[in-house]
């Protein structure tokens, strides 16, 4: 979460494009290989943030696999609520063995990961976890579900690992697409409406 935050706010400190600054910065020919894939199927557009569109961008390593993502949000400055509308998600794991497990895996990652990023606290009282149920922890429902692209490069290397890669970047991303939306640079997760709300307030 933090690395990828980071490389966006240095990115929108130097006016760049945060594709293009990945780009020029990165020498990693596989996380290359997944930005520029995930950037096509994005159909991305240059522009630096924030540039009021709601697109948000992260590269992430996990078990020997890269992953991009790009998500398209909308915030609604009033309540703070965020609406995620599509995510793309480019996944290069070596010789995929199977390709409809692991893209099932990837859009449960995707989907997941809205939960931690958007919505999950565990909250304590006097060090106690005051957290005990569902009716005060909001895990993701269907009615979340984004749009979801996925995309496993062709690769004849040794596989890698598939089953938790697609996570990692959740959260950078909708931080980093929040910023776009809006300006508000959001640290820390889950990134609930009470903390975009504070977020605007500083924008």
């Amino acid at each position: 979460f933090g690395r990828e935050v980071q490389v966006d706010i240095m990115a929108a400190k130097a006016g760049i494009d945060p594709v293009e600054f990945r780009l020029k910065n990165l020498t990693d020919k596989r996380a290359i290989d997944v930005l520029e894939e995930v950037a096509k199927m994005a159909d991305w557009k240059p522009a630096p943030s924030p540039a009021g569109r709601g697109f948000g961008v992260a590269i992430g390593f996990d078990a020997g696999t890269y992953v991009a993502h790009i998500a398209q949000v909308d915030v609604n400055k009033e309540t703070g609520e965020v609406k995620v509308n599509k995510v793309w998600c480019a996944q290069e794991m070596g010789f995929c063995v199977n390709p409809q497990g692991a893209t099932i895996q990837m859009e449960g990652c995707i989907n997941m990961g809205l939960g931690y990023a958007l919505k999950e606290v565990v909250e304590f009282e006097g060090g106690k976890v005051k957290t005990t149920n569902f009716d005060t922890y909001e895990i993701p429902r269907f009615s979340w579900i984004p749009e979801i692209y996925t995309k496993i490069l062709d690769r004849n290397e040794p596989p890698q690992g598939g089953g938790e890669p697609a996570i990692v970047c959740m959260g950078a991303v909708i931080a980093n697409a929040i910023y776009d939306a809006t300006g508000a640079r959001l640290l820390e997760m889950a990134m609930t409406p009470e903390r975009v709300l504070e977020a605007l307030k500083k924008a």
